[in-house]
């Protein structure tokens, strides 16, 4: 399984229903592309102030990575990921992507 994670950097004016509906349009993918297992995001609420200003995360898990190249290139994937990188303080400079190799 492949683990997707991504940390993002809202602007502090962003609302909480424009967080959601990103968040929302990439969950929907699980609809489109049947190796996508899961899907959740929100904000941080670590107590260790280690986030360097990143707000929010989500994490998308995958059977395999076939599944998540699928994914990464779905136009809807695109379409959505763009909007999030419109929305992050910085543009792609506000994003963070790390994926790791579950096991089994």
């Amino acid at each position: 399984m492949i683990r997707h994670t991504v940390l993002v950097r809202f602007p502090a004016d962003t609302r909480a229903d424009a967080i959601d509906a990103l968040f929302g349009a990439l969950d929907d993918l699980r609809a489109l592309l049947p190796g996508m297992l899961n899907f959740k995001g929100g904000a941080n609420v670590s107590p260790e102030g280690l986030a360097r200003g990143f707000t929010h995360a989500f994490v998308a898990d995958f059977v395999d990575s076939a599944a998540r190249d699928a994914y990464l290139v779905h136009p809807a994937h695109q379409a959505a990921g763009a909007r999030l990188v419109v929305a992050a303080e910085g543009g792609i400079d506000g994003l963070i992507v790390v994926d790791i190799d579950m096991g089994g």
